[in-house]
């Protein structure tokens, strides 16, 4: 009995191992890939007619100024049209006085971004009916969101050559010069910028990031929208996927924003952000990637598995404990494999971590400040033990100061 439960122990060890390592390794290709000189985007030499959505919720204070960036950006056949969705204050005053086209939506159950941009799509759809004309493509922005030069017509002349959506570069900015926000400035980088950039050197998809969005009319208007998940920009990336449609990466257009200034705004923006991710990687990643293997979709079952990396400072965290964990068995027991599958896992982890920082972040991190990195992870401790006994379900605005 006790070489039987020995056995299951060491074959549940080397699976946990595995599962950990997996994503570490996965990691580490991505970077080498984006190492690489950049990769040449199909061309896009025709103009689209665009319709440029923006879900707002209380966002009056500060909208005016992403409003007033797209506008510059926009030819007299776009349109400009901002949601306002469950406001109590004076976004669409606000919206109005910057020149655009503002509906306004009231629902006491159905909240979050997903159902404010299923609302402006079939909006654009009644006009679209009325008018005899659709635009060609539908881009994404956040109420909040710095636009980079020529961001609007890129994106949007990429997804009208191409019949699919495509993802601009979306990078976070840190609103002090603290280790702690640099660290996240960093981990932002490598998952928006980094792990992308790698995915379309290998001619995958990436996935979706919020903002910076293009989606041929096509697309948009069949698009699962209509969600309240947390993270529903990651799941709507491989929902698309999974109907033919993978976004594209366009590293050259660019789109940034602040991270929330306050503790209180920055605790409840991390907390929606990392329980979203969560939530789809034990809910519904398993599922989707033994669908994308059973299938042999190999493309799919890579993005799946991208979807299903953990938030950095987590991985970093599980597998240090379980290295650490696997060496004392490892010593009191003689048993090896699990501690070597481990060990290979954070050995990945770390050069994949030394090399971004070196190619994409040189600017913003020295390697000794990336060496105390993980002191400033373990404050995120309790974000990840609320996802076990209370976990957020619900979309929370994020006060920025």
């Amino acid at each position: 009995m006790l070489e039987l439960i020995l056995s299951l122990l060491w074959w549940l060890s080397l699976a946990v191992s595995v599962v950990l390592a997996v994503p570490a390794v996965l990691l580490l290709v991505q970077v080498l890939q984006a190492l690489g000189a950049s990769r040449a985007l199909p061309t896009a030499p025709n103009a689209a007619r665009l319709a440029v959505l923006v879900p707002a919720h209380n966002e009056g204070a500060g909208l005016r100024a992403t409003l007033q960036q797209a506008l510059s950006q926009l030819q007299a056949t776009d349109r400009l049209l901002v949601v306002a969705d469950n406001c109590s204050d004076d976004t669409a005053a606000q919206a109005r006085a910057a020149g655009a086209t503002v509906i306004e939506r009231q629902h006491a159950t159905e909240r979050g971004k997903g159902y404010a941009l299923d609302f402006g799509v079939r909006h654009l759809e009644a006009l679209a009916q009325q008018e005899g004309q659709t635009p060609d493509v539908v881009i994404v922005l956040d109420a909040d969101c710095q636009l980079g030069d020529q961001l609007l017509p890129r994106i949007g002349a990429l997804a009208l050559a191409t019949g699919r959506p495509v993802q601009a570069t979306y990078l976070m900015t840190a609103a002090s010069t603290g280790l702690k926000p640099r660290v996240a400035e960093f981990a932002m980088r490598v998952k928006n910028w980094v792990r992308p950039r790698g995915m379309h050197h290998m001619d995958l998809p990436c996935g979706l990031y919020g903002t910076g969005m293009a989606f041929p009319w096509a697309v948009a208007i069949t698009a699962p929208l209509a969600s309240g998940h947390l993270a529903e920009d990651m799941q709507l990336g491989v929902r698309l996927a999974q109907a033919g449609t993978p976004p594209l990466f366009c590293e050259d257009a660019k789109v940034t924003s602040v991270f929330a200034a306050s503790r209180e705004g920055e605790s409840s923006q991390r907390t929606r952000w990392e329980h979203g991710h969560l939530s789809l990687l034990v809910g519904e990643g398993p599922g989707l990637l033994g669908q994308a293997l059973r299938e042999k979709r190999w493309g799919l079952a890579v993005m799946v598995l991208d979807m299903l990396v953990p938030p950095l400072a987590l991985l970093t965290l599980l597998l240090l404990a379980w290295v650490i964990l696997q060496a004392l068995l490892a010593l009191a027991w003689g048993v090896g494999a699990p501690l070597r599958v481990a060990a290979v896992g954070l050995l990945s982890l770390g050069a994949a971590i030394v090399l971004a920082q070196q190619r994409f972040a040189q600017d913003l991190l020295s390697l000794r400040e990336l060496l105390l990195a993980p002191l400033y992870m373990l404050a995120k401790l309790p974000i990840y033990l609320r996802f076990i006994i209370k976990r957020q379900v619900e979309w929370v605005r994020t006060k920025r100061d």
